[in-house]
């Protein structure tokens, strides 16, 4: 492949970013178009994994990402490649020209111990009614918090949404591609992929009604926290929508 590099799974993916594009009104499904005729192969052969790809369902005018690198150094070769190559060349003028701003971009790694996120739908389409809600906290650098978001933050709202989560925190290496900038905050990100809106409606409600995420509000100085209903594209990357935990504990 032109990067020289296996692709690894976006669900074990060391580096990761988390892009959020706010587009033009009205220009969000030119984007879309050019996205998936365009860019998810030609990122792909250059060694990215390419995670969810997803439409704000509280914003017609946000379209947000997620892609994986094996380190920092395939991150800034992947990048190069791509954005110097025929895809990008071609169809980068007309993407460019759908958005208002592109640099809220998160820089990521695992969490510790790791919560990766389930592997993808194998087939274009499997899972169409599936619906993620994803949540981003940034907070000043607090290792003490961390490890509450990883350990027992996580295993409670996995508990209290019935479905697994997947987790992300910043990631503190140099953004070796500048050209593309990233944001500097101190984050923790989860995601969960649900069946269809109804059941993702109802574990986010029990969410929003529980001591955790009370408690949670209360703990720290947030310096923000944004919650996301998403819809996937049709060829986002997204994981396959899981079954309840109890019900796998039963089988």
């Amino acid at each position: 492949m032109p990067g020289g590099t296996d692709r690894p799974r976006f669900s074990t993916a060391p580096v990761a970013e988390l892009r959020q594009y706010t587009l033009h009104p009205g220009a969000r499904d030119t984007l879309v178009d050019v996205f998936e005729d365009h860019f998810v192969d030609g990122q792909e052969r250059y060694g990215m994994a390419i995670g969810s790809i997803c439409l704000d369902e509280a914003d017609p005018d946000r379209f947000v990402w997620m892609r994986g690198f094996t380190d920092l150094e395939h991150r800034t070769r992947a990048l190069e490649g791509f954005y110097s190559g025929p895809e990008w060349t071609t169809h980068g003028g007309v993407a460019n020209g759908t958005m208002i701003d592109s640099d809220d971009v998160l820089l990521l790694r695992p969490t510790e111990p790791p919560h990766p996120p389930a592997e993808p739908a194998r087939d274009a389409g499997t899972g169409a009614s599936a619906r993620l809600h994803l949540e981003v906290y940034t907070y000043a650098p607090d290792e003490a918090l961390d490890s509450y978001l990883s350990t027992e933050f996580h295993r409670d709202v996995e508990s209290v949404l019935d479905v697994p989560v997947a987790a992300w925190r910043s990631h503190p290496g140099p953004n070796g591609f500048p050209r593309l900038p990233v944001r500097d905050d101190h984050a923790f990100v989860w995601a969960a992929t649900f069946h269809d809106a109804d059941h993702r409606r109802g574990a986010v409600r029990r969410l929003h009604d529980s001591d955790l995420r009370r408690d949670l509000l209360r703990r720290a100085p947030w310096i923000g926290v944004q919650e996301l209903s998403l819809t996937p594209t049709r060829l986002s990357r997204h994981p396959q929508p899981q079954r309840r935990l109890a019900d796998q504990e039963t089988t």
